[in-house]
């Protein structure tokens, strides 16, 4: 019988012996590209209907013909633009252009310019997006609430949360924030700039989260909700704004839209705790089955057999039973905050000051899916801005460039350059959160604090056949439950010594195959999802099938190697069961 370990064994030999040739290649790591079409007239766009309807800002290597499908969006391009047009007082004949600018993971956004050099923004969801009433209203709600508060938020000028309209769509008609995008400027910026932007980055976020909310969920207005029968909302000191369901897309994901749970408003930081937990175990009594690992490059390590929905519903009910011990002493981090729910470089757009030749922050993208959360729920570093697995970060040494950088060969001072950078903008984001948003600071220092945020996101997350960083970060949770509660309090969870020898083992295994997968993704150059642009789209098909080839010719057993192939990590599969 062949042994799980010998086969990561054997796999990183493989990709050890072809790392070399492949690291040829350039590696592309933008998961969402936008681009900007000449202008052409209005009369006669030459964008053909299908570019406008369907993506075309790169491809999958995985799925790639469901991915396209789940994103094409037919419309009625005229009636949008005559729409357009009106939110802001003109008709169709004063627009010149309307092309494609951007394509995202739920949205397709198009640059509508007129004759007299006035731009705006049309957006539109995919056929995906959800949940798509709420995801819209809830937006819209965020950014209007947020502007008002002298944020620089998009002015929204109209908007419609059903497609039952001339044009055969839902859509948010919003300005055009001039500048450029931080993510295009990022690795290119000085020190200075890079300090002065974080410190600006900060001071956004400290104004935003220094808004009090009377309960969590999501924003909205009270007239957009009244068109929905029957939901709970909760006033805000402005009565047109009220705190309603919670958008966050994991509430909603997949066959989860046609459950009837509780999705907020929460009164307390304990039912914020418990609501998506909940909405989790209601998903697997209803459609939970036996199911393989998603992650087809971890089921190996299981063995190749299915894992049972019933294990993880246990595992939720553990959380479900310490919840009440989780929440924290500090009275400040229970307060109900709102905060940008995906602040990365690509979301902040930048211009120089006239005056000063400055970097400044002219505008915050992206509102989608924003959640009003007790802090300690809200806190982090965002991902794109955090280094910690560094431990010059991780002690928030001021970084340096090596001495000797000079004196290193090309690809060595690239590495150190990047490396620097991380260092030093996860360095400015931690000290300015420290002087000027002290609340979030104090919450996301706190282990404990950003321990309980780890396990209500396992429990939230949907179930994709795998329970195992739920149960590892339970097993956690006994190991320092003293810390975790008040003095004296039992745990009311136990693992039995065979079940924690059992799931250590599987750690291991796992984190091979982890490694593994990541050495995979750096040798052929796909980011979330396998996404690739398309320049590199046919490159990246190539060093797929290549190591694909290479990987089973060094397996010798004949059933070994046809069920690695028959699980491969980069085939096309069904995702229906996973729904």
């Amino acid at each position: 019988m062949h042994s799980l370990g010998r086969s990561s064994s054997k796999f990183l030999q493989v990709l050890t012996s072809i790392s070399r040739p492949l690291s040829l290649h350039p590696v592309y790591t933008s998961s969402s590209i936008s681009r900007r079409l000449p202008g052409r007239p209005f009369s006669h766009i030459s964008d053909s209907r299908n570019d406008l309807f369907n993506y075309s800002s790169g491809r999958w290597l995985v799925n790639n013909d469901l991915r396209l499908a789940e994103r094409k969006r037919e419309f009625e391009v005229d009636e949008l633009c005559r729409l357009a047009a009106q939110s802001v007082g003109r008709t169709s004949r004063d627009i010149k252009t309307f092309v494609k600018l951007a394509e995202g993971g739920f949205n397709r956004t198009f640059l509508i310019t007129m004759h007299d050099g006035f731009e705006m923004v049309a957006r539109i969801p995919y056929s995906i997006t959800v949940p798509k009433f709420y995801a819209i209203a809830s937006e819209v709600a965020t950014m209007r609430f947020l502007r008002s508060s002298s944020l620089p938020v998009p002015e929204v000028y109209d908007y419609s949360l059903s497609s039952d309209n001339a044009a055969n769509t839902e859509y948010i008609f919003m300005e055009f924030v001039r500048g450029t995008k931080l993510s295009d400027v990022w690795m290119e910026l000085e020190d200075p700039d890079i300090a002065s932007v974080l410190r600006q980055l900060v001071q956004l976020e400290s104004r935003m989260m220094s808004i009090p909310f009377p309960a969590g969920g999501s924003l909205y207005y009270v007239k957009d909700l009244e068109k929905v029968a029957r939901r709970t909302t909760i006033l805000l000191n402005d009565e047109a704004f009220c705190v309603g369901p919670d958008v966050r897309l994991h509430m909603w994901f997949g066959r989860r839209s046609q459950l009837d749970v509780d999705r907020g408003p929460y009164e307390t930081a304990e039912a914020a705790l418990v609501a998506a937990a909940r909405k989790e175990l209601a998903y697997l009594e209803k459609f939970g089955r036996p199911l393989l690992p998603f992650r087809r490059e971890r089921r190996e390590a299981y063995e190749y057999k299915e894992q049972s929905h019933l294990d993880h519903a246990k595992n939720l009910e553990r959380y479900l039973a310490i919840v009440p011990s989780l929440v924290p002493q500090s009275s400040t981090l229970h307060q109900f905050r709102i905060r940008h729910p995906d602040l990365q470089p690509s979301n902040v757009i930048v211009s120089k000051s006239p005056d000063s030749n400055e970097l400044k922050i002219a505008g915050l993208l992206d509102w989608q899916h924003a959640s009003i959360l007790p802090t300690f729920l809200l806190a982090g570093i965002p991902g794109r801005l955090q280094n910690y697995d560094d431990p010059v970060s991780q002690l928030l040494i001021p970084p340096s460039l090596p001495a000797n950088i000079n004196e290193l060969d090309q690809s060595e001072q690239n590495h150190a350059m990047e490396l620097y950078h991380r260092r030093l903008v996860h360095f400015h984001y931690v000290k300015n959160t420290e002087q000027y948003n002290k609340h979030h600071h104090q919450a996301f220092s706190d282990p404990i604090s950003m321990f309980i945020y780890r396990l209500f996101d396992q429990a939230g997350s949907p179930w994709e056949g795998e329970t195992h960083a739920l149960k590892t970060t339970l097993i956690e949770a006994t190991e320092i439950w003293d810390r975790l509660t008040v003095e004296g309090a039992s745990c009311p969870v136990t693992f039995e010594p065979d079940d924690l020898r059992e799931t250590k083992e599987l750690s291991a295994r796992l984190q091979v195959a982890d490694e593994n997968f990541e050495g995979c993704r750096g040798m052929i150059g796909f980011e979330t999802e396998t996404w690739v642009s398309n320049e590199h789209y046919e490159m990246a098909i190539a060093l797929a099938e290549l190591l694909k080839l290479r990987v089973l010719m060094a397996l010798p057993e004949e059933e070994v190697r046809d069920r690695t192939e028959a699980n491969w990590f980069l085939n096309d599969m069904n995702e229906e069961d996973y729904m």
